[in-house]
């Protein structure tokens, strides 16, 4: 799919936002949502359990680990995991104004796209922000909220203009959709119709590491956004992400950041503390 740069005949902004706010919440199981009408521009990230949204006629089935962009003037129904709790986070951007060939564009992303750090540190930073609650921050929200839907079009774009083989990026949409099952590089290599050991020279030459060490690795990366967010507790998350064990969980975020979890989850305390301060 080619998302087309944006152009404008004058000097107008293509998008002039009113008003972004982040949440976060966590649904119990077989909770639901709506039917509503979505009223902004609202980017909605799955980090645990699963989603599955009606879009006017239309079932949109987000896989963990992606984010969504959903525009205005649309009936909404959610509907959560029925056997465990459901995670996810939104930023809701108001605009004032926006053009009709960003809004043509818009239409043309995929439906969703795996979550990516930045999307994630975004997010959070915007939630610590509102958290704050102090003046002068609506405005900074603001901005981070365009931004937030800048970088979609820009990751949607990277995505879908990218050079790397079909098959690894198959496989790098099944590990991140299913990186808490119980995933081995036979399952990984069937989704992407090849066999193992093909698979693994794709991505040894495009990623420079086996599937099998990128599914790792995105599940300790998922792990210190679970700990830098989330009060959960460190088997709890270890097992969320698809880890046997805390132990290992431990050792690998270790291994991968020099921190400990506890160290990283006590860091992001501190930071909270220092904007406070």
């Amino acid at each position: 799919m080619m998302i087309h740069d944006i152009k404008e005949a004058d000097d107008t902004p293509p998008l002039v936002v009113e008003n972004a706010y982040p949440g976060t919440v966590v649904y119990p199981p077989e909770g639901k949502l709506g039917p509503r009408i979505q009223q902004d521009l609202q980017l909605v990230m799955l980090h645990t359990g699963s989603m599955e949204i009606q879009v006017d006629k239309t079932m949109l089935q987000i896989p963990v680990g992606h984010v969504t962009l959903l525009k205005p003037g649309h009936t909404e129904i959610f509907t959560f995991a029925k056997d465990q709790e459901t995670w996810h986070r939104w930023i809701t951007i108001s605009v004032k104004s926006i053009s009709k060939n960003l809004l043509d564009d818009l239409g043309k992303l995929p439906s969703y796209i795996p979550i990516s750090n930045q999307m994630n540190e975004l997010t959070s930073l915007m939630l610590t922000i509102s958290r704050e609650n102090q003046s002068g921050y609506s405005q900074v929200n603001c901005s981070l909220g365009e931004s937030a839907i800048w970088l979609y079009i820009t990751e949607c774009r990277n995505q879908y203009q990218s050079n790397v083989h079909p098959a690894v990026l198959k496989a790098k949409e099944t590990i991140q959709g299913k990186y808490s099952a119980d995933l081995s590089l036979r399952d990984i290599s069937k989704e992407s119709n090849i066999s193992p050991e093909h698979l693994i020279r794709l991505f040894q030459k495009h990623l420079n590491m086996t599937p099998v060490q990128y599914l790792w690795l995105y599940r300790v990366n998922c792990g210190i956004q679970l700990l830098r967010s989330t009060g959960l507790q460190i088997g709890e998350i270890a097992f969320q992400i698809g880890f046997k064990t805390s132990y290992h969980f431990s050792r690998a975020v270790k291994k991968h950041t020099g921190r400990t979890p506890s160290q990283i989850r006590q860091e992001s305390r501190n930071n909270v503390g220092a904007i406070k301060g």
